[in-house]
């Protein structure tokens, strides 16, 4: 039996060290509309920003979290490493993160003909894929 998919998209959750900066970078930086709040069960909110048909859930445990994750992006451990958001003005949207003050981590380039992409980090460290096709 196959899963019986009633949503195109996914949604993704980010545990965040750092809540201050996170809504900062996918609220004002990113430009995420902030579809909500809502409290976590256990303790904590849960922060949901909008992006087309997901939802990035940025949230912020009570208490925090034992660990943070590997450092280091792609290269730095297995598992979920990055994520990606299809835009269709990559370039001025870098330019605005880097203003901004975030961490670049692959400038925006082609890859194959019609796709270019960008990878910046949020304030955790976490890297956020910006994919344009043209």
């Amino acid at each position: 039996m196959s899963l019986d998919i009633k949503k195109a998209a996914i949604d993704i959750g980010i545990i965040t060290k750092d809540i201050d900066a996170m809504m900062t970078f996918y609220g004002e930086t990113l430009g995420l509309e902030l579809e909500g709040s809502i409290p976590m069960p256990g303790g904590g909110t849960m922060n949901r920003f909008k992006v087309g048909d997901s939802v990035i859930k940025v949230i912020e445990l009570d208490p925090a979290a034992p660990a943070d994750a590997a450092p280091g992006g792609i290269r730095g451990a297995a598992g979920y490493r990055y994520w990606t958001i299809t835009v269709g003005n990559l370039e001025a949207s870098v330019e605005k993160a880097a203003a901004a003050g975030a961490k670049i981590v692959v400038p925006a380039k082609v890859v194959r003909e019609g796709i270019t992409i960008a990878i910046i980090a949020d304030p955790d460290g976490n890297w956020v894929e910006l994919l344009e096709i043209s």
